[in-house]
């Protein structure tokens, strides 16, 4: 009798042990180091605010992380960089998403940035136009009012027709920034959103104006400058000039929301690089 007792108490403590490591692989994830850390269920919501030119990684990043917490809501507000800032600054959002650095003045409203990607700001012409490669002071002539005609640079005899974004957009501070242009610019229009400044250019033929590489269609050509084309390699390398950071806005010292913090951790991890390659840009990794 006691050696059954016996049998029986060895086996309750196999099939025991057997069930909480079963239990201990649900949910589990690998993490960049190798180590595995239990998952927990996530509910709640989580909203970003701000730059348009995110609007793709940060659909594609949302979408992922819904997919993967059935309990959370994902919002996206694409108001531009500037509004994103000040809506994460009041207290309006979790996240701010802008596509350019905080200013010091911003970072003293408490606020901190952490980059989750980096972007080529593409030079774009309707795909009629013959000009295909320029420098630099090129962009910047035309931009300034000094270069007024296609003929100037090769093409066409027309007027160049420039096109920009409107104040507050961080890839008008990032193009601005790096061509030298800040407060400098004549455009014919100022327009609100990437997906306007595309479909504008690509609506006419004299057309000259910049967008995020990762928004960039075929309805327009981007343009080689000084001699390089946008791509993920040249922007990780370098050697393409007009280039910015995508980064994401927190309250400093503020803790997020369970939800809001979940997403923070997957939108930084080696899991989400795919995704951020697709959507068209380079992954900090």
């Amino acid at each position: 009798m006691k050696k059954t007792l016996l049998v029986l108490t060895v086996l309750l403590t196999v099939a025991l042990g057997c069930l909480v490591g079963c239990g201990n692989n649900e949910g589990d994830t690998t993490q960049s180091d190798g180590s595995d850390t239990k998952t927990k269920a996530v509910t709640g919501t989580v909203s970003t605010d701000g730059s348009t030119s995110m609007e793709k990684v940060i659909g594609a990043l949302g979408e992922d992380f819904q997919n993967k917490n059935s309990g959370v809501t994902f919002t996206y507000n694409p108001t531009g960089s500037g509004s994103g800032i000040t809506a994460v600054a009041n207290g309006n959002c979790d996240i701010g998403l802008s596509s350019r650095n905080l200013k010091d003045e911003e970072k003293k409203l408490g606020l901190e940035e952490t980059t989750l990607a980096l972007d080529g700001i593409a030079v774009v012409v309707n795909p009629k136009n013959s000009v295909s490669d320029l420098t630099i002071k090129q962009i910047a002539d035309i931009y300034t009012g000094k270069i007024k005609n296609w003929s100037e640079l090769g093409g066409k005899d027309a007027e160049i027709v420039v096109i920009g974004r409107e104040a507050g957009s961080g890839t008008r501070d990032g193009f601005e920034s790096i061509t030298g242009t800040e407060d400098a610019c004549v455009l014919r229009q100022e327009l609100t959103s990437t997906g306007d400044v595309i479909a504008t250019v690509g609506s006419n033929e004299s057309a000259i104006g910049y967008a995020s590489l990762a928004s960039v269609d075929e309805t327009v050509s981007s343009l080689a400058v000084d001699g390089v084309m946008p791509s993920a390699e040249t922007v990780l390398n370098g050697t393409y000039a007009i280039q910015r950071p995508f980064i994401l806005v927190t309250r400093t010292g503020e803790k997020l929301t369970d939800a809001a913090q979940a997403f923070m951790d997957y939108a930084l991890s080696d899991e989400t690089k795919g995704i951020i390659e697709e959507a068209g840009v380079v992954p900090m990794k």
